[in-house]
C-alpha cells in the first residue's frame, strides 16, 4: 500500500525518515535494479547483469546474493559496501510530475510515500529544518532522485544501442562453493566482449559519443566482482 503525496514543509515540517538499512525496508534481496547513471560506482562493488522484463525490454541489476532474499552486503542495520544502490538509498522519496501553474506542461517534483516503513521513526533523519528550509539529507535525496530520473531516461536508448550493435549475449553463471553447494544462475545477459572487439570505428565512435561505450566496459569489468561475492558467501557460511 502506498500513500504518495507531494512533499512540502508545511504538511511535512516534522517528518523524519529512518536512514539506516534492514530487511524491513526491503533491503533483503539478492538482486536490485540499478541505473546506467550509477554503473561507475556499482561496478566497483557488485556484478552488473542484464535481464528482460515482461515487455521484452532490458534492464540492469546488481547481484547482491546467491540465495533467495539474501543480501550478502546487509549486516543488521548496516549496508557493508562502498556504494549503496540508489533504490536502497532513496527510501520513501520519488520523482513525480506536477503540472505547472500556467498549465503548460509538468515539472518533476519530490514526492513522499507516507506509508513507507522508513517514515515516522523518532530516531530518523529530519527532512526539513526548524525554520522550514531543506536539511542536507533532503538535498542529498534530491540529487539522488535526479540521478535516478536521468538513469530511467537513458536506459532504453542505451540498451537499444547495445542491441543494434549485437553487444548483448546471454550468460549462465555456474558457481561452486564446495562439493555439495552449487548454483546455476540463468536468465541473465551481459556485454559480448568479443563482439565489441569486432566493431568498426564508426560504431565505436557512435557509442562513445553517447557515453554508452564506457558503460559497456563498466558492465564487463563488474563481472570480476562475482569472485568477491563468492568470498562473502563463504565467510557468511563459516559463521557459527
Amino acid at each position: 500500500m502506498t500513500n504518495i503525496v507531494l512533499l512540502n514543509n508545511i504538511d511535512h515540517g516534522e517528518l523524519k525518515v529512518a536512514n539506516w538499512h534492514g530487511a524491513e525496508f526491503g533491503d533483503a534481496v539478492n538482486q536490485t535494479l540499478v541505473f546506467p547513471t550509477e554503473w561507475e560506482e556499482v561496478q566497483r562493488e557488485y556484478p552488473i547483469l542484464f535481464r528482460r522484463g515482461e515487455d521484452e525490454r532490458y534492464y540492469s541489476v546488481a547481484l547482491l546474493g546467491l540465495d533467495r532474499d539474501e543480501n550478502l552486503f546487509l549486516d543488521g542495520r548496516v549496508w557493508d559496501g562502498r556504494y549503496v544502490p540508489a533504490l536502497h538509498q532513496r527510501g520513501p522519496f520519488s520523482i513525480g510530475l506536477q503540472r505547472s501553474e500556467d498549465g503548460e506542461g509538468a515539472e518533476p517534483m519530490i514526492h513522499v510515500d507516507l506509508d513507507h516503513p522508513r517514515v515516522g521513526d523518532a530516531q530518523g533523519q529530519a527532512v526539513f529544518l526548524p525554520q522550514g528550509g531543506n536539511t542536507p539529507y533532503l538535498e542529498a535525496m534530491a540529487g539522488l532522485l535526479r540521478r535516478i530520473h536521468a538513469g530511467v531516461m537513458v536506459t532504453e536508448p542505451m540498451f537499444d544501442a547495445f542491441e543494434a550493435q549485437g553487444l548483448i549475449r546471454p550468460i549462465a553463471l555456474e558457481i561452486t562453493l564446495d562439493e555439495t553447494r552449487r548454483y546455476t544462475l540463468d536468465g541473465f545477459h551481459t556485454i559480448d566482449a568479443e563482439r565489441i572487439g569486432e566493431l568498426d570505428g564508426a560504431a565505436l565512435q557512435s557509442l562513445h559519443q553517447r557515453g554508452f561505450l564506457q558503460a559497456a566496459f563498466w558492465a564487463m569489468s563488474s563481472l570480476a566482482n562475482i569472485s568477491r561475492l563468492i568470498d562473502r558467501k563463504n565467510r557468511r557460511n563459516a559463521l557459527p
